[in-house]
């Protein structure tokens, strides 16, 4: 427990840059808003298409296409996703957490980035990064503090559907911290 307490941060780390490299490969849909004769990306050959035309890619080649203006990807938008997932933690009640998807923590913290690089090159506003900033805060403070509550009486079996795996990491170790506190305070061995 020793090394747990020194960086407790680390499984989470190790678990969010494996989760980040699958992400980025993970399929995702794009509507061409520019014709290609084909296109060598690295070790992919994307075919010929069309203007408009919808295609399944890679997401890192996704997000390189609409960086060029050549592709749209076809998501919602991540600040009304967010605004939705804490509108719904605020309803529930404060043992009970929403569903969230897996990959919910990693686009959060890929939205951050590129939008707080949209400031310092123009393309967003201060207000924009700063609205997203606290509105991520507000749903990780409130999902974390739940799950902490809950991590001294309940399995990961209850929750696991509802929970990324990011939390489940948190939760494991929450739940061991109490475990071990729980009997120090009552003498057992």
């Amino acid at each position: 427990m020793e090394t747990l307490l020194e960086d407790p941060g680390a499984e989470v780390s190790k678990i969010f840059e494996q989760r980040e490299r699958e992400f980025l490969l993970s399929p995702v849909r794009v509507t061409m808003r520019s014709a290609i004769e084909g296109m060598e990306v690295g070790d992919l050959v994307l075919a010929r298409s069309k203007e408009g035309e919808r295609v399944e890619m890679p997401r890192w080649v996704a997000e390189e296409l609409v960086a060029l203006d050549l592709a749209d990807l076809q998501e919602e938008a991540f600040e009304v996703e967010i605004f939705k997932a804490l509108t719904r933690e605020k309803i529930i009640a404060s043992l009970q957490l929403s569903p969230l998807d897996p990959s919910f923590y990693i686009r959060m913290r890929r939205r951050l980035a590129a939008v707080r690089q949209g400031v310092e090159s123009g393309k967003y506003r201060r207000e924009d990064y700063e609205k997203l900033r606290n509105t991520s805060y507000d749903l990780v403070g409130r999902r974390l503090s739940k799950l902490l509550s809950m991590s001294s009486s309940a399995s990961i079996k209850t929750i696991a559907d509802r929970i990324t795996p990011e939390e489940s990491a948190f939760f494991s170790v929450a739940s061991e911290i109490s475990a071990g506190w729980k009997k120090a305070i009552l003498g057992e061995p």
